[in-house]
């Protein structure tokens, strides 16, 4: 390490001497930024992006301005965002765009703090989020065919761009804004259902005003499906391979070489291991990147938290679909709590050079809190807790989360749906594959086992008279990438049987699990104490007193087994026992003074308290391949 450092001096004495000057906030409104010759020209002077990615649907609004803050101190010079969709339009025609999804508020600060921005707006993004940033009302439609021209999904795009637009155009280049460059898609080449698709897209952008450079995002595999006329192909990776660098070169001669996403660090999946991407390989490849007179985005500069339900899926190279984690730390430069790492002190390094000005001094550290232990007052079993989740509907088959009648008829997203029949017999149990992705199952309200990918059938005990067979099935994450994003519906997809006879006549009770429930149960008066043991699954309810302005922390749960956090009816996020993370980031922002409301939905098991920690553990580490 003490050698490395000397390496790393040395190089930063050469760039000192081949720098790009970076180019300062402008006080009128030049030309935008042009892609014409080997390097970007930003108001006709050359212009080199130290690009970051940081997503504000994924960082409390109230730490929006420490995180860029901190980013703008490590010598990066543009802001890269995705726009998520789904958080966007969570019902056909209904769009919300305040408070953490105020995305004019982000791009105001952003030009504030003197960033230039990269806007990247899908509607597909990938972005290890829930069904790659698409709304699942679109899945309702049995034919439906997403990321392509079909019609369902062209119109469904064209309303949303047209809400997203008026918001974003007044804040381009051209207009006097920080968006200095907008990307078309996300990855396509790698999808690359319908050649016409892009083109759609390119021309959905433009017929609303977007006049600035456009781009597209691929890895090596994508290129030759992923580019549209007259948008600039950039490449996304992780390792320097020279064989990419010349490809580049070849397919766009005497043009701006660009790494849109520089793979700082990984994701990691629940039963895995958490990923890193060791400081000083990482900043090797960065070095090589600036070498190349490249300009660069790190993804992710600062990943944040997957809070609530929107984790995504990973299927590509797997048997069967995994869940994300909660966390998307990413082992990003910036860590989850906005801490400096190894990776942000020596990036800061490698960048000053490429300043005329000396680079500002880097914000201090929030202070964090680990509060004692909370000892759980009160519970609610699920089946307690059904009456406060809407009126239930009745169907003959099952029926998926997606095409249930609830929600002003745009189904249901996120969370579980319970499926209630009544059975006389015993027997096997079998799932067809049609249930997605897990259900516990239950006899008269007693658990009896679980159904998933990789466990398809239980045996019934056989009983004299009528039984409830309850299952309570998760959607545990829509896949986020590859080629099977039409077949994300979750719940029953189909039928079950018991002894090969299709179950009939079910009742639905959909749990979603949204703010209002979650505040409707809290309120209620139903709870129970907990002098006998809660029956699972159950909601259990905690108490948190501050007498002081609220801090970050984590939450920490040894002995419980799975489930969800709800903190003064905000949704933390899933943990799980099987790891690798062991903790929930709990923003301070989102504690008050006085007494705050924690709930947990817990499946199986509880140990009876909540505990809190200043720091967190994501697991046994493997570094990236």
């Amino acid at each position: 390490m003490f050698c490395y450092f000397f390496i790393v001096a040395g190089i930063i004495a050469y760039q000192w001497t081949r720098r790009v000057p970076v180019e300062q906030k402008s006080t009128h409104v030049g030309q935008g930024l042009m892609a014409n010759s080997s390097q970007f020209t930003l108001e006709g002077k050359p212009f080199r992006i130290l690009g970051g990615s940081i997503h504000y649907f994924r960082v409390p609004k109230a730490h929006w301005e420490d995180r860029l803050l901190k980013m703008k101190a490590c010598g990066l010079n543009t802001l890269t965002t995705y726009v998520p969709w789904n958080l966007h339009e969570p019902e056909r025609g209904v769009f919300d765009f305040q408070d953490n999804l105020d995305l004019e508020g982000y791009l105001s600060l952003a030009a504030e703090l003197g960033l230039r921005v990269i806007l990247r707006p899908g509607p597909y993004i990938c972005a290890e989020w829930e069904l790659g940033g698409l709304p699942s009302w679109l899945l309702r439609d049995k034919n439906m065919k997403l990321r392509t021209t079909y019609l369902g999904f062209t119109e469904a795009v064209d309303s949303f761009f047209h809400q997203l637009m008026k918001r974003v155009v007044p804040y381009t280049h051209s207009n006097g804004g920080p968006i200095i460059a907008v990307q078309v898609e996300n990855e396509y080449g790698s999808y690359a259902k319908d050649t016409e698709y892009m083109s759609f897209i390119k021309e959905a952008l433009l017929s609303r005003g977007i006049t600035e450079l456009l781009l597209t995002s691929d890895n090596q595999n994508g290129w030759t499906l992923g580019g549209v006329n007259g948008a600039l192909e950039t490449i996304n990776l992780q390792k320097m391979n020279p064989a990419v660098i010349n490809y580049l070169e070849e397919i766009q001669p005497q043009r701006p070489k660009m790494v849109m996403e520089l793979w700082s660090g990984w994701f990691d999946l629940w039963g895995g291991l958490h990923h890193l991407f060791p400081a000083e390989d990482m900043v090797a490849v960065v070095n090589g990147i600036m070498q190349q007179e490249m300009s660069i985005n790190l993804y992710m500069f600062h990943g944040g938290t997957n809070f609530g339900f929107m984790n995504g899926a990973a299927a590509v190279g797997l048997p069967a679909p995994k869940p994300m984690v909660t966390s998307y730390d990413y082992d990003a430069p910036l860590s989850e709590a906005g801490d400096y790492t190894t990776k942000y002190h020596l990036l800061r390094k490698l960048f000053s050079p490429y300043h005329t000005q000396p680079l500002p001094e880097v914000p201090l550290l929030r202070r964090r809190s680990a509060h004692q232990p909370l000892v759980l007052m009160q519970h609610l079993s699920l089946w307690d807790s059904l009456p406060f989740t809407g009126k239930p509907y009745r169907s003959s088959t099952p029926v998926n989360m997606e095409n249930l009648p609830v929600n002003n008829n745009n189904g249901q997203s996120y969370g579980y749906t319970l499926y209630e029949t009544t059975i006389t017999s015993g027997g096997t149990l079998h799932s067809m594959n049609n249930i997605r992705d897990r259900a516990l199952v239950f006899l008269n309200k007693h658990f009896i086992g679980v159904l998933d990918c990789t466990t398809l059938e239980l045996p019934l005990l056989e009983e004299k008279g009528e039984r409830t067979l309850s299952l309570l099935v998760e959607n545990c994450g829509r896949v986020n990438y590859g080629i099977t994003l039409d077949e994300q519906r979750k719940g029953l997809v189909g039928d079950i049987t018991l002894n090969k006879k299709p179950l009939r006549d079910f009742i639905i009770h959909s749990l979603d699990m949204k703010a209002d429930f979650v505040n409707r149960l809290q309120s209620s008066g139903h709870w129970k104490s907990l002098r006998h043991r809660p029956a699972f699954p159950a909601f259990l309810q905690a108490k948190l007193y501050m007498d002081s302005t609220p801090t970050d922390t984590f939450v920490k749960l040894p002995g419980w087994s799975k489930g969800v956090v709800f903190i003064n009816g905000k949704n933390l996020g899933r943990y799980c026992s099987i790891g690798p993370q062991q903790t929930l980031y709990l923003p301070g922002p989102w504690l008050h003074k006085g007494t705050n409301q924690i709930m947990v939905f817990e499946e199986q098991e509880a140990d009876g308290k909540i505990q809190f920690a200043s720091g967190p553990d994501y697991g046994m580490t493997v570094d990236v391949q």
